[in-house]
């Protein structure tokens, strides 16, 4: 794979939400934006540069490197339009939840295939990054690090079907940590304080405790050990918390999973 450039530039198939945070981070990141095509009749408020066609029949050209961003159901309505634009060799990223690489190989075939699971905070260059490779070849993996460094933390996946717990956790994992934002910042206006303060008081506590545990060697559990006083209000707390949590927490990730192992069944 050479360098994303205007000359080897890289195909948007899809650019929602998700596609549109990896756009916004790599633009972040200092690439090129005429490096990127985009093919979404629905993308708006692109960044200046970027191509930009409502149908692959507009592109006029054949590409070498691609991510499919669109939703898992309409694959295989638009295989077809991919074909026409990609190269014989070409190499695609999918961030699509539960397809799996056969399933790819068998719309698109002769091209190769990766598996990515990004999250929206791709646009801030912190995304963890769960990455499935059938290849195995060590020099595109290096290659593919390189790409996807200015999004965030890259983490290869050694088996497929773990890329369903991959997308449970750190693909979903963002919705299920602002519920419990916003259920902090709930529980403080019950005990009396204003809506706006409570919720920048959650928001700030998150964000420092979160810089904390990522930038210590220290893990999660001991961090909460640390805070907690014997008999002290945080303890009181936990006493609550820890009832219940793990069991909820757990249901939670094993109901995203098994939802991406029936999107990769055939209907």
């Amino acid at each position: 794979m050479t360098e994303i450039s205007r000359d080897n530039p890289l195909l948007f198939f899809g650019c929602g939400n998700m596609g549109g945070a990896m756009l916004d981070g790599w633009i972040a990141g200092g690439m090129d934006p005429a490096a990127f095509i985009v093919v979404d009749p629905m993308a708006q408020s692109l960044p200046d540069g970027v191509w930009h066609f409502a149908d692959a029949s507009q592109v006029g050209r054949k590409v070498g490197v691609g991510l499919i961003a669109v939703k898992p159901q309409i694959f295989g309505q638009i295989a077809s339009q991919l074909e026409a634009i990609l190269s014989a060799d070409a190499l695609l990223l999918s961030v699509m939840a539960g397809v799996r690489v056969e399933t790819l190989q068998a719309a698109l075939p002769g091209r190769r295939f990766m598996r990515l699971m990004p999250n929206l905070a791709a646009a801030l260059g912190k995304s963890p990054l769960g990455l499935f490779d059938p290849s195995g070849d060590a020099v595109l993996r290096e290659e593919i690090e390189a790409l996807l460094n200015p999004l965030g933390t890259p983490v290869w996946i050694a088996e497929e079907h773990l890329m369903d717990a991959v997308t449970a956790l750190a693909g979903s994992g963002p919705a299920f940590v602002y519920r419990f934002i916003d259920a902090l910042a709930k529980a403080g206006e019950a005990l009396g304080l204003e809506p706006a303060v409570s919720s920048t008081l959650a928001k700030a506590m998150i964000d420092g405790a979160v810089d904390l545990a990522v930038g210590s060697d220290t893990s999660a559990e001991e961090l909460a050990r640390r805070v907690t006083s014997p008999g002290g209000t945080t303890a009181a707390g936990l006493a609550v918390l820890d009832t219940g949590l793990q069991q909820l927490v757990n249901g939670t990730l094993k109901a995203a999973r098994d939802r991406g192992v029936e999107l990769s069944k055939p209907d």
